[in-house]
This record gives C-alpha cells, sequence and structure tokens, in this order.
C-alpha cells in the first residue's frame, strides 16, 4: 500500500489543548485550528516526502523509514527524528515527548499525535 497522494483534513480532535501542550502561540492556535490544511505524500520505496500545507504556513520534510533525518515541527523548530514503519501501512516516530503514529486504510489517514496525557487525533481522506 502506497500512502502517495494528496489528503484533506476532515476532523480534528483536541487541536487547541495539543497545539498549547507542544508550546504553539496563541495567535497561531487560533488561526489554525479551523483551517483545512492539505499534505501532499510522495512514497519512494522507503524514502518520504511530505508537504503539509496549512493556510499560508507550508512544512515541507523528508525521511527515510529507519534512519536518523532531520524534520521541521509546527513550531518551526527543527530536530532529528527516526521514523519506524509497521505492515505497509503504519509509520509512528516519537521527538521531544511527542509520540505520532499515522495509519492508511484505504483512502483515509488517521493521525494521533500524543504529548503527556493529550492526544490530538487527526482524520484526512484522499482528494
Amino acid at each position: 500500500m502506497s500512502f502517495t497522494g494528496k489528503y484533506q483534513l476532515q476532523s480534528q480532535e483536541n487541536f487547541e489543548p495539543f497545539m498549547r501542550a507542544i508550546g504553539l502561540p496563541e495567535e497561531q492556535i487560533q488561526k489554525g485550528k479551523d483551517l483545512k490544511g492539505i499534505s501532499e505524500i510522495v512514497q519512494d520505496g522507503k524514502k518520504f516526502t511530505t508537504t503539509i500545507t496549512t493556510g499560508t504556513k507550508v512544512i515541507k520534510n523528508q525521511f527515510t523509514i529507519g534512519e536518523e533525518s532531520e524534520i521541521e515541527l509546527m513550531t518551526g523548530e527543527k530536530v532529528k527524528v527516526v521514523v519506524q514503519m509497521e505492515g505497509n501501512n503504519k509509520l509512528f516516530a516519537e521527538v521531544k515527548g511527542i509520540k505520532t503514529f499515522m495509519e492508511l486504510n484505504g483512502d483515509t489517514i488517521t493521525s494521533t499525535m500524543t504529548v503527556g496525557d493529550i492526544t490530538l487525533k487527526r482524520v484526512s481522506k484522499r482528494i
């Protein structure tokens, strides 16, 4: 199963508390809470390129499964991370105390990010 495609955010739970917990400024949280961001994923074997567009903000990251890569977080901070794959439809990583899990089922990607006891759940559909 390939992750390649464009996906639009359909729903999210706990956006505001999660963003506050990771230190995003309140102004950015209020601007971003109702935006239906678009994620574009290109998968070439174990290499991934992700481009996330939310309003005027664009974050582009590249990583290879199982190898250390530098990525940009929503806060703008650049960090090192190792993304792992389980089966052919699940990705997971942990960086700066944030556990991220992404699962592709058909045309739907469900992402969960957990920091402490707050979990942000986002559901996106292929467009």
